[in-house]
């Protein structure tokens, strides 16, 4: 046998094998892709709770679809008597990039917090609506506000960061203010604004209108007041938020939101 010509197609194989290993290594990634949250026609994918009902209970069929819109409406309330609702997305996120479309449209509903005209908003790092007790008013969570220009020429920025029962790191600091401030322009009512969040689990989050990045903060964490009738065991400050439920608003304002797409930016 020569072993001058085994040994160079044993070397060309072995060649050969360590290329197609690498080859099936190397192959790249599925890029993570939109996802639609809201199918245009119900919300069967998603979990009503408001403020003195039962979890699933959509009182006075406050959160409806119609022309592939989610509608936040109070035409069947009497008095508002404090009922904050939320409409949360089946599962929690913990890191993804998160856009949809709002608008606010018709008038404000009399017996509401004078504070919620034209305001609305995007809770996110939410608690599970189940674990919330009857008479809960607001969901432990971060939120995205919502607002709109009350038409007096004065600012007032969208794309807030709100805390209900919860607090985060601003400018380096841990910051307990209720509500900071966006760098947003202010947007009259009637209109079409897109919104944006990208959140990375416990660590940056970046809050976009209209493609402009207008705030950013970090270490979502339980905290802070502003949430009553809460079960002590789910509060537990300064736990970091990593994940949760996404939400969106009712408070007293009527308020259209659509095109609610996120992408999974977990590895």
């Amino acid at each position: 046998m020569n072993n001058n010509r085994i040994l160079p197609k044993l070397l060309m194989i072995a060649l050969l094998a360590g290329s197609m290993a690498c080859n099936e290594v190397k192959q790249p990634e599925k890029k993570p892709e939109w996802i639609s949250l809201f199918n245009g026609k119900d919300i069967n994918d998603w979990i009503v709770k408001i403020h003195h009902h039962e979890v699933g209970e959509n009182f006075g069929n406050t959160f409806r679809v119609e022309d592939s819109i989610i509608k936040v409406r109070y035409d069947q309330y009497g008095d508002f008597n404090d009922q904050f609702g939320h409409l949360y997305y089946k599962q929690p996120f913990s890191h993804y990039h998160l856009k949809f479309e709002y608008r606010f449209v018709g008038k404000w509903y009399p017996s509401a917090p004078e504070y919620t005209l034209l305001n609305s908003g995007i809770m996110f790092h939410s608690q599970d609506p189940r674990t919330m007790p009857k008479e809960q008013d607001w969901p432990i969570s971060v939120e995205m506000q919502l607002l709109a220009g009350l038409g007096d020429g004065k600012p007032r920025p969208t794309g807030n960061m709100c805390s209900p029962g919860t607090n985060v790191v601003y400018k380096g600091k841990l910051d307990e203010t209720h509500c900071i401030e966006s760098t947003s322009k202010t947007y009259e009512g009637e209109q079409w604004v897109r919104g944006e969040l990208i959140v990375l689990g416990d660590s940056l989050i970046t809050h976009i209108i209209n493609g402009d990045t207008v705030l950013q903060y970090s270490k979502p964490q339980i905290g802070g007041g502003v949430v009553k009738n809460y079960d002590s065991t789910v509060k537990v400050d300064g736990k970091l938020l990593s994940k949760g439920f996404i939400a969106l608003q009712s408070e007293g304002q009527p308020v259209d939101f659509r095109r609610i797409e996120i992408m999974n930016l977990e590895h």
